[in-house]
């Protein structure tokens, strides 16, 4: 007889320490079980949940959660890469935020991490020609989450948006990956131009609260800019901006601003 092989289960590290977590927070406080198994232990893979949460929070009279949850299910479906960034997202948050201590808490509790995976979701409805869906969706997000992504944008995976408020991203703005950038952040135009005309954000940035971006510059890889900043020119990579207009203040002090969250700027005395 053919010999039969054991049946092997997707090894899935982030999800399943996010339900040996959410077990734990049950026990801890059991008020929150409804929550937590409707959320996550109901769910037999991140992309359900995430789907689940989706529809959940989106739903409104104009769509139900049922036409939300297919959609979100079949964007999962159809490309696995949605799901590898919500997790890649998550270990941003994780690893970023001080205030972040376990896997779960993006998922439940933060609103710039639920908002960026809408945005992703809305993404892929543009890329496939569903445009006025895609919009809905945009709506909705800045309806709740005050995060207002348009779904022509290009957002890398590890993006952190710590608070999450007032946060504007463009059309035709690329943010590239592990981008950290803090509350009221502006990526946007510098007027009624058509065309390319939002900023192009390097990889490993950080923006701090406040700071604008406007234009069709480029701001590169490793670079800080500071908080408050309205930056109006290229940016060198791996140097620091600050003021209004911005300027180059000095280096960006590390090989991985968005990483370390320093929004420090060195006395140049």
């Amino acid at each position: 007889m053919p010999e039969t092989k054991p049946r092997m289960s997707t090894i899935d590290p982030v999800w399943q320490r996010v339900c040996d977590e959410a077990v734990a927070a049950i026990q801890a406080e059991p008020l929150l079980g409804g929550l937590i198994h409707s959320s996550l232990l109901h769910h037999p893979s991140m992309e359900r949940a995430l789907a689940y949460r989706f529809s959940l929070k989106l739903a409104s009279g104009e769509m139900s959660e049922q036409i939300l949850r297919e959609i979100a299910d079949e964007a999962f479906s159809r490309d696995p890469d949605l799901g590898q960034m919500a997790r890649a997202d998550i270990m941003a948050v994780f690893e970023r935020d001080p205030a972040c201590h376990r896997f779960l808490q993006p998922i439940l509790f933060f609103k710039g991490y639920q908002a960026v995976q809408a945005y992703r979701i809305g993404h892929w409805l543009w890329t496939q020609g569903r445009i006025d869906l895609a919009y809905f969706v945009q709506m909705r997000v800045s309806e709740v989450f005050g995060v207002d992504i348009h779904p022509a944008a290009k957002v890398g995976r590890g993006l952190m948006i710590d608070h999450a408020h007032s946060i504007v991203i463009g059309e035709t703005a690329v943010v590239g990956d592990n981008v950290s950038m803090l509350h009221s952040v502006t990526l946007g135009g510098t007027g009624k131009e058509d065309g390319d005309r939002h900023p192009k954000i390097g990889n490993g940035v950080l923006i701090g609260a406040g700071a604008k971006v406007l234009g069709n510059i480029h701001v590169g890889h490793c670079s800080r800019i500071a908080a408050g900043s309205v930056v109006l020119h290229d940016v060198p990579p791996c140097s620091t901006v600050a003021g209004v207009p911005a300027r180059v203040v000095g280096e960006a002090g590390c090989a991985q601003p968005s990483v370390t969250m320093d929004q420090l700027i060195a006395d140049q005395a």
